[in-house]
This record gives C-alpha cells, sequence and structure tokens, in this order.
C-alpha cells in the first residue's frame, strides 16, 4: 500500500475499502501554466465531467494548438465562446481572468511561494472565482498536499459513502471530521472522490 494512503487508513479504518480497490492515489498531470489551469477549472465548475471536458476541447481548439494566452483568449469574439458551449457567465468569469492576468491585478510568478491561503486570496479577486476553484488549483496545479475542500459535493458524498451514512455531512462537520488527516488531507479528499464510483452505499 502506497506510504500516504496507509497513513489515511490507519486514521480512519473506514477508508481501507475504497483504497483496496483504487490503488495508490494517481493525481492528473498539471496544466502547462496557472492560465490554463484556471481556464480549465472555470469551464468545469458546476458540469458533470464528460460535459466539461467537451467544452473545454472546443475552448482549447479556439487556439489553434498554442497555448492559452490572456491575450489570445480576450481576442476571441462573444459568437465563438458560445459557441464552445460557455454560458454568459463563464464568458464572462474567462474574460476577467483573461484581463485580470494581463494587466497583473492577479500576478502568479510568485504564487509557489504563497501559502494556500494567501493563494486563495489572490485567485478569488476574479469574477466567478471561489474558494471551492482556488482549491481544486492548489490541488491539482500545486500539488498541494493538505487541501480538504469541504465545500465539493463529491468529497462530501464519498465520505458519506465511506461511512455508510444515509446523508451527506455537512461542510463544518466535514471539516472537523478532516483534522485526523493532516497534513495529507488533499489524498484523503482523492479517495473521497473515487469512492463515488467505486464503493456501492449501504
Amino acid at each position: 500500500m502506497d506510504r500516504i494512503a496507509a497513513r489515511i487508513v490507519k486514521a480512519d479504518p473506514a477508508f481501507r475499502e475504497v483504497v483496496d480497490i483504487v490503488g495508490p492515489p494517481e493525481w492528473r498531470p498539471p496544466a502547462d501554466d496557472a492560465f490554463a489551469a484556471l481556464i480549465r477549472a472555470i469551464v468545469f465548475q458546476q458540469l458533470a465531467g464528460k460535459a466539461a471536458s467537451a467544452i473545454h476541447g472546443r475552448l482549447v481548439a479556439l487556439f489553434d494548438g498554442a497555448a492559452p494566452t490572456p491575450q489570445a483568449l480576450l481576442a476571441l469574439s462573444q459568437d465563438q465562446l458560445r459557441a464552445a458551449g460557455l454560458s454568459g457567465s463563464k464568458q464572462r468569469a474567462l474574460l476577467d481572468l483573461a484581463a485580470k492576468f494581463h494587466d497583473g491585478t492577479v500576478p502568479v510568478h510568485d504564487v509557489e511561494e504563497l501559502s494556500d491561503d494567501e493563494v486563495v486570496e489572490r485567485l478569488v479577486q476574479v469574477r466567478g472565482i471561489g474558494r471551492w476553484t482556488a482549491e481544486m488549483f492548489l490541488m491539482f496545479q500545486l500539488r498541494r498536499p493538505d487541501v480538504w475542500p469541504i465545500d465539493d459535493y463529491g468529497v462530501r458524498s464519498g465520505w458519506a459513502r465511506i461511512h455508510g451514512l444515509q446523508e451527506l455531512p455537512s461542510p463544518k462537520a466535514l471539516k472537523a471530521e478532516g483534522d485526523r488527516f493532516r497534513p495529507h488531507r488533499s489524498t484523503a479528499a482523492w479517495y473521497c472522490w473515487r469512492a463515488v464510483t467505486t464503493i456501492t452505499p449501504g
């Protein structure tokens, strides 16, 4: 068993089933840069994986194989963004992201040096980026090991399945539960997500 997975199971033996089923955690590769990662995070907000992947693919195709840049995104027309499948609110969020990257309102050159809370504080200046999106950036782009996204439906649902609960835990309750997994709460959250598809509700 993976060393960190073993620590998760030791902290909470209820995780053993999902750990045994899925094995060591596998994180998707980070995006090429912070801007591309945040584009993906905004597109994926409140959408099912397949639908979000399709929209993200159509959006990325608009850059003709080049890496997305703030300038290139700002140059796209509203019709192009709509045709990619982006809602009006997501169009506005992406354009605000591009504008604030372009003018330096949200600098990311030093993001690796910031604490988790400092990264969140900086990113939520962008329209459409709340704490959840910033937490996904911390986990999947910066590979921060101790993020615990208590508002995430998948994490709450997975926790309920792992522990055989009939109702989802509240974010407040989940926050307290997560303390036992420090400093590996990101991995605990990853197993909660996997539990949704691997554990049959009791």
